[in-house]
């Protein structure tokens, strides 16, 4: 019995420190669900002061001549005031059940649902309880394994900003009569414009998942209204997939257009499916229409701050940094061409192989045309940069040579918070080799000392956490290791690279990546094709020769043969001619 009881207590005491280590690990994340739940739950009060009594019966239930189903009983005195000249006593009976509602107590019910001092508690307590829901919802939707990425403080941030606009909105768009109506109340609710900042700044799987919460949002915000939750729900949805499409910043107004014709299209469908007139279509298609194309020019004017601030890897923020006159693109081609020639065509691997696994092939690209920007500090001691020098490598120690090659990685990492690169671009830095082993200087090593540990000759960053990450791993270390295939057809690039690969995923590089088996096929594939191009052989031309396969001496014997024959014909023609000058004198002499 003791025994048991000190195991349970063991038990409580694991769960109560699972729960501490777990709050303070993500104690910012909580306090902005916590700061996010207080705001909502301000406005829900405020709502509930002003629109419910504490019967918990909406006003609108009621109306004059009505035979009250409840006895409503004020537990407030209320004097006298401008807006209702009515006094209540407390303990009156303001309505009784079986009675008609006479003026003078509709009245009186009215300045009890206006007044503050009266809250419908359990209407409030409904709302909260839908809240919790929600928050739960949203904690379950925005996980590492959902979203397929590590969800970061400052995208939280925002969507809790977002959210609390959204439901602010809708909640005091319902308390204006122009805007009760389901139809007209999504002319109020930001959600196009929250829906555009999400996908842009953190792509669109994040926007889809915010755009379900948002809806949940409206609808409990809406007093549970359908219209404006499925209004809102589709226009996040469409909102979400226009801009993934867009590259340029001017895109952004076409984008805009194409959906408010949408938001258009998505209130039409509604008053069709519940059988609405369209009498009020005049004011709301202009006005929805105004509402989306409005919100996708405040996203432009919001971008460029907001893209500063929370330095995200936004399309716009990517495709600067793929300009190829950026200072360190420009710096990196000037000291190491080789290797800003081996960026290049690591870029154009990865973001093929991206495209084909519906990976962001935009940020694979500008990832792989940063990985290596540590090189620009020791470019020669990179083989890419030593075209007619020879290898700093020869004489050095193999643990000198796998110092500096190492380091280029932390240099790299370095020179990128520098730069204020966003993160997942910095992680593409630190991960395109993982822990792989420098298995070259390795091995040298192992030559020299057997009890040599292969940590020692490992590259001191982490495996791969996101695909795109992994791309860039894999299409580096094909890129570099074809270069020294002879013979590259097509048939041996795929066998090489698929031993590559099969090196990555056994050495485990590959583990945290999400990778599945079938996408790295494709990966290999894609990576064939375009090696297979790249090293494709050429016809040789009639007379072409190969002054290095020749030799010099060979070359020396022509050039020789060359000007013999020349000095020859120069010679003869030499002759011929003093011969012909010779006769034309002698027959001139014979003529005289």
């Amino acid at each position: 019995m003791a025994k048991k009881e000190k195991s349970d207590t063991s038990g409580i005491s694991v769960f109560f420190s699972s729960i501490g280590h777990f709050i303070v690990k993500n104690w910012s994340f909580i306090l902005a669900f916590f700061l996010t739940f207080v705001a909502a739950t301000a406005i829900v009060w405020y709502d509930a002061n002003t629109t419910e009594t504490l019967a918990s019966f909406a006003i609108e239930e009621y109306e004059v001549g009505q035979v009250a189903d409840k006895t409503i009983i004020a537990t407030k005195s209320l004097p006298e005031d401008i807006q209702y000249p009515v006094s209540i006593e407390k303990g009156e009976k303001v309505i009784r059940k079986g009675f008609a509602i006479t003026e003078e107590e509709y009245f009186k019910l009215q300045k009890m649902a206006d007044s503050p001092v009266y809250v419908d508690y359990r209407a409030f307590c409904d709302k909260i309880l839908y809240l919790i829901l929600v928050a739960v919802l949203w904690i379950v939707l925005f996980n590492p394994v959902l979203l397929r990425k590590k969800v970061e403080l400052k995208e939280v941030i925002l969507e809790c900003v977002l959210f609390i606009l959204v439901f602010f909105a809708t909640s005091f768009g319902m308390k204006n009569a122009i805007f009760q109506n389901p139809y007209t109340l999504p002319v109020l609710i930001p959600s196009v414009f929250s829906a555009f900042l999400v996908a842009i700044l953190f792509g669109q799987t994040s926007a889809l998942f915010f755009g379900a919460l948002l809806a949940l949002g409206v609808l409990g915000a809406s007093s549970f209204q359908i219209v404006p939750t499925l209004y809102t729900l589709a226009v996040c949805v469409s909102s979400a997939r226009i801009v993934m499409r867009i590259e340029r910043r001017i895109d952004m107004v076409f984008a805009s257009i194409m959906q408010a014709v949408l938001s258009v299209v998505f209130i039409v469908f509604l008053k069709v499916m519940f059988n609405s007139d369209f009498s009020d279509a005049v004011f709301i298609f202009p006005a929805l229409a105004f509402n989306s194309f409005l919100s996708g020019i405040l996203v432009l004017g919001f971008l460029t701050p907001l893209e500063s601030i929370m330095n995200t890897a936004s399309v716009f923020r990517l495709m600067d940094l793929s300009d190829q006159n950026t200072p360190v693109l420009r710096k990196l081609l000037l000291t190491a061409s080789g290797t800003h020639q081996h960026c290049m065509m690591v870029a154009q691997l990865a973001e093929n192989a991206c495209k084909e696994i519906g990976a962001n092939a935009l940020l694979a690209r500008v990832g792989a045309y940063y990985h290596d920007i540590g090189k620009m500090e020791h470019p020669e001691y990179f083989t890419e940069n030593n075209i007619d020098t020879a290898n700093k490598h020869t004489d050095l120690n193999p643990s000198l040579s796998v110092s500096v090659i190492k380091s280029h990685i932390k240099l790299g990492v370095e020179k990128a918070y520098q730069l204020r690169l966003p993160k997942q671009i910095i992680d593409i830095i630190a991960e395109h080799h993982g822990n792989s082993v420098i298995s070259y200087f390795y091995m040298k090593a192992k030559e020299k000392d057997e009890n040599v540990s292969p940590e020692d000759y490992s590259y001191p960053g982490n495996p791969p956490a996101s695909k795109e990450s992994a791309v860039v791993m894999l299409a580096d270390v094909c890129e570099a290791a074809c270069k020294s295939l002879e013979k590259p057809t097509a048939q041996r690039l795929e066998k090489f690279i698929q031993e590559l690969i099969n090196a990555k995923i056994e050495s485990g590089q590959l583990d945290n990546s999400a990778l599945t088996f079938g996408e790295l096929t494709k990966i290999r594939d894609t990576f064939v094709r375009i090696l297979a191009a790249y090293y494709h052989g050429r016809i040789k031309y009639q007379n072409q020769r190969d002054s290095d396969a020749t030799g010099d001496t060979e070359a020396g014997e022509k050039d020789k043969s060359f000007s013999t024959e020349k000095d020859k014909t120069a010679s003869s023609e030499k002759d011929k001619t003093s011969s012909d000058t010779k006769n034309d004198s002698e027959s001139k002499e014979g003529e005289k």
